[in-house]
């Protein structure tokens, strides 16, 4: 038996439980396949124990998720918890505690899927997005003047560091290289408003770039970036940008590859623990209803192997999700797909053990 990988499960709210259970259903049976291991440890983090305890992550927790080799998270977002709490509380906690800088968002069409975009297929729709996850808008950063008055004012900061910034930019960079497609890196911003932060990011863009010669540099606006998302998709091989830019254009991204049920991301820090999870969110209108579309969890599984240097595993998956696609599924909607939550797991596990 190979390697021994310990991952800490995150089943959180919602719907997350029951996607998660079907990722982890599949990643055993990879391992199985490629002849490695898991050990799984549960974490109850979430809505519920916050409900239950006023607990939301201990930093005693931290130090436990700093000996793991990745994190693996079903959804985070209760109804009966204000939101914010949770997601700041923990998502973000994370991020920052364990220094996971880069958001990666793969953006990829599987044939069979239904995009909104006319006449586009998925030769043109195969690019990743590669967001700097630890600053920008995002750190919570200001604050209130006159706060429940007529003359409140409210500042928010958005904090870019070079270090920051430049360490995000040599990832996408290292990225571009490694995936080896067009070998085209686009820098999404908006100097021409936002003349400070993203001034810092413009000249960090090209002094790297000198680095890696073979990689032709592009730069686009924010707005533009999102206009040819869908316009013409087939442009971008590698986009890097800030965290709220990021944060935006990736759930673009989602809609293009078929929407929230197929659209996985990690949360990286490539010396240390990372995270990976589905994106779509917790969906509690179905929780429990065995409708909500697996794939984006089992997906985010598939990227967890990957990071973790089991290749062979990570393709093996992402081979058994598109022919379950193809063959068996009728959509990629909750309560459409032809088959429940649990049966397209037991699918995509048959598929894997093949």
């Amino acid at each position: 038996m190979g390697k021994t990988y310990n991952i800490a499960l995150m089943p959180g709210d919602g719907t997350g439980p029951e996607v998660l259970s079907e990722g982890v259903k599949v990643i055993r049976a990879a391992a199985e396949r490629e002849g490695f291991s898991l050990k799984l440890t549960n974490y109850d983090f979430g809505g519920e124990r916050y409900k239950r305890t006023g607990e939301i992550l201990p930093d005693s927790a931290i130090e436990e998720f700093r000996q793991m080799d990745a994190i693996y998270l079903g959804a985070i977002g209760h109804p009966d918890v204000k939101p914010g709490i949770l997601e700041k509380g923990i998502l973000l906690h994370l991020r920052f505690s364990l220094d996971q800088y880069i958001n990666l968002r793969p953006v990829k069409l599987y044939p069979g899927v239904e995009t909104p975009l006319r006449d586009k297929g998925p030769e043109h729709i195969d690019f990743v997005v590669v967001r700097e996850n630890t600053e920008g808008l995002y750190c919570g950063a200001g604050g209130f003047l006159k706060k429940g008055t007529p003359d409140e004012v409210a500042i928010q900061e958005s904090i870019n560091s070079r270090k920051g910034v430049e360490r995000c930019l040599r990832f996408a960079f290292d990225y571009c290289k490694q995936r080896n497609r067009s070998k085209k890196l686009t820098l999404c911003g908006k100097t021409n408003v936002l003349t400070f932060a993203f001034d810092l990011w413009e000249r960090a863009f090209y002094e790297v770039a000198r680095d890696y010669p073979t990689i032709q540099t592009d730069y686009a606006h924010v707005d533009a970036t999102c206009m040819w998302m869908v316009k013409n998709p087939e442009w971008f091989d590698v986009i890097v940008t800030d965290n709220m830019f990021g944060d935006i254009i990736t759930d673009l991204g989602a809609m293009i590859q078929g929407g929230m049920g197929i659209a996985a991301g990690g949360n990286i820090n490539p010396e240390g623990t990372s995270m990976f999870e589905p994106i779509g969110g917790s969906a509690p209108k179905y929780t429990g209803k065995n409708v909500i579309n697996p794939l984006a969890a089992i997906s985010a599984g598939q990227m967890m192997l990957d990071f973790l240097g089991e290749k062979a595993a990570a393709a093996r998956i992402e081979q058994a999700v598109m022919k379950t696609i193809k063959q068996d599924m009728k959509s990629m909607s909750a309560g459409k797909m032809g088959h429940g939550t649990r049966e397209i797991g037991d699918i995509v596990k048959a598929y894997v053990l093949e």
